[in-house]
């Protein structure tokens, strides 16, 4: 029997588990924390469920749609909108920045006329995220929406520093129409359940053995094998979700990695934000990025609400930078890894991915090993 050993127990992790153990392979998963799921797992405090970060679900894709619906019951969300506050209004307006909301800022008069004299032919030559927010919505909605928060998010002194950028926009620069819901052409969902995606990772690896709690103290990835507990164990095949230099023992050098620090807050309301918001941007010179409304993804009902409060880090490993500088580090590393290994989600990747394009990413991979 083909042995398979998979790196990581986050979301990428347990969905190559479930397919590969599927085709009959023997699956090792191993994991270093206590538990599954990674940034998708459910977590109660007071008891309000809550991910550390939003985990919804999102994809324009039907097959995906309803791969995760067969495991987990989800719900539609398509009215799912956000909220930036630009303190030097001071306001609260839509993010995507709407049309509809210009009317409503003190400085209207000078975008309208910003935005007049916008090209949209010189928008595909955007070499980096400052240039494409300029060249599509002009200089004063960008500082207000775009050039604190990007330098907040990724820690950075310029925004010229960022070259991948097309993820910053929700498919949109300027959004016009009725509609003010952040995502318009892609399915949004949530898990029905108030314990989220986490029956899936339980189904997902039943057939597998699990090892939590367990650090890989050493890789030999060119000879398929891994070293626990001071003994070597060899597979036929590595799936890897972790940072790839880290299991190819950071030949070129680290990996550069944005995180969060969470912190949860109760307040003594049912409902802290508008109906249809689901979480709200800060795009000025506060530490945080973000606050997200648990209860609205999890319809959780409670005479409280739970808010999580999102600030930049460097502790954890979350978002991979988006330059040519990091992603190509990152190319060197992928390139060099041998047949039958393969490194994939966010982390393996190194692309912000979320759950719909991972689950993607591991229906290819067993396509790929099905030829």
């Amino acid at each position: 029997m083909i042995k398979v050993l998979v790196i990581g127990g986050g979301f990428a992790g347990c969905c190559a588990t479930h397919l590969l153990s599927d085709m009959g392979y023997s699956v090792t998963l191993v994991e270093k924390g206590s538990l599954l799921g990674g940034g998708c797992r459910t977590f109660f405090y007071g008891g309000h469920p809550y991910t550390y970060g939003p985990r919804h679900f999102l994809t324009k894709d039907e097959k995906l749609f309803d791969f995760l619906n067969k495991y987990v019951p989800m719900r539609r969300i398509p009215d799912h909108e956000f909220l930036t506050y630009i303190e030097r209004d001071p306001g609260f307006y839509n993010f995507p920045i709407h049309r509809d909301d210009i009317d409503l800022m003190p400085d209207r008069d000078q975008i309208l006329s910003e935005l007049n004299q916008l090209d949209e032919d010189k928008v595909q030559s955007a070499k980096n995220l400052e240039e494409f927010w300029l060249l599509s919505v002009g200089s004063t909605l960008y500082s207000k929406f775009v050039e604190s928060y990007s330098k907040k998010m990724w820690k950075i002194e310029s925004n010229t520093e960022l070259t991948e950028f097309s993820f910053t926009t929700k498919g949109v620069a300027l959004k016009t129409g009725a509609t003010k819901a952040a995502w318009t052409e892609a399915i949004s969902a949530f898990p029905v359940k108030i314990n989220g995606y986490d029956d899936y990772f339980d189904i997902s690896t039943e057939k597998a053995e699990v090892h939590l709690n367990t650090t890989i103290e050493a890789y030999d990835i060119e000879n398929y094998s891994v070293k626990i507990n001071g003994e070597w164990f060899k597979y036929d095949i590595i799936i890897n979700t972790i940072s790839p230099d880290i299991v190819l023992n950071n030949v070129f050098g680290e990996l550069r990695w944005i995180g969060r620090e969470f912190f949860k807050i109760v307040l003594p309301v049912p409902e802290v934000l508008p109906p249809k918001i689901y979480f709200l941007y800060y795009a000025n010179d506060e530490p945080f990025t973000r606050i997200v409304e648990y209860k609205k993804f999890y319809n959780y009902e409670a005479s409280s609400t739970l808010i999580g409060l999102e600030i930049p880090s460097l502790k954890n490993k979350l978002y991979p930078y988006p330059t040519t500088k990091d992603r190509e580090l990152a190319k060197k590393y992928l390139d060099i890894l041998p047949d039958r290994v393969f490194s994939i989600g966010r982390a393996g990747s190194y692309r912000y991915l979320d759950i719909a394009p991972i689950i993607q990413q591991c229906m290819e991979l067993v396509s790929q090993l099905k030829e």
